[in-house]
């Protein structure tokens, strides 16, 4: 049976849905949550309050990564690349659910600013996307590679009794290193410097606010 092509109105409301969805709704993970087999240690306060601060910053990179895909595959020219970054949105959306689970688990809450994040990462997003989809891939790989870099730097981070978000972070990183790594081999085009500079600049000031806001 014949997929129903969408129209532009179509894509407008899902990527609305999508949004709501995101900032303010319950999102279902597809998979399980790879927290499940750990068991819940007792941190202290200061423990408790560290670990939701880099949970609640994975959380909103999750909200980044969905604004940013949504935005690129909107303006994307080619069927297979808006397929690609869709996929690779259903994956951040497991994330997306993982990361507030943990941060329920840890009496604590999603970044009051989510709504500013989406929308900020969606508009950048669709401007990459308006070069072309061999920039707008380089966009996925360069994004990809700077989540991976700032996963690493929270495993060291975490409390060492924190198994829990240990074990989602650490699936996490393997599934931004496979977005990446399937970018590049659809045709990426590396970013021109000063563009992944300017983007790390920006994730930085997106850390420090996440982890208090």
């Amino acid at each position: 049976m014949a997929t129903r092509s969408l129209s532009p109105l179509d894509r407008i409301l899902s990527d609305v849905q999508r949004a709501l969805d995101t900032v303010a709704g319950a999102p279902l993970a597809q998979r399980p949550n790879p927290a499940g087999d750990h068991a819940e240690i007792v941190l202290d306060e200061d423990e408790r309050r560290h670990a939701a601060g880099l949970m609640r910053i994975n959380h909103v990179g999750e909200v980044c990564a969905q604004a940013l895909y949504c935005g690129q595959a909107a303006v994307a020219r080619d069927g297979t690349t808006r397929e690609h970054l869709l996929d690779a949105a259903q994956e951040e959306t497991d994330h997306l659910a993982w990361c507030a689970d943990r941060l329920r688990e840890l009496d604590s809450r999603p970044s009051l600013l989510n709504p500013i994040w989406y929308a900020g990462s969606y508009a950048i997003g669709a401007l990459a996307g308006l070069r072309g989809d061999g920039w707008n891939l380089g966009f996925v790989v360069e994004t990809e590679r700077q989540v991976e870099a700032h996963i690493d730097e929270h495993l060291q981070s975490l409390p060492a009794a924190d198994a829990r978000s240990r074990a989602i972070l650490q699936v996490m990183k393997v599934d931004e290193a496979r977005h990446a790594d399937s970018a590049e081999q659809a045709g990426a085009r590396i970013l021109p410097m000063p563009v992944p500079t300017l983007m790390a600049a920006a994730s930085k000031l997106m850390k420090s606010v996440a982890y208090r806001i």
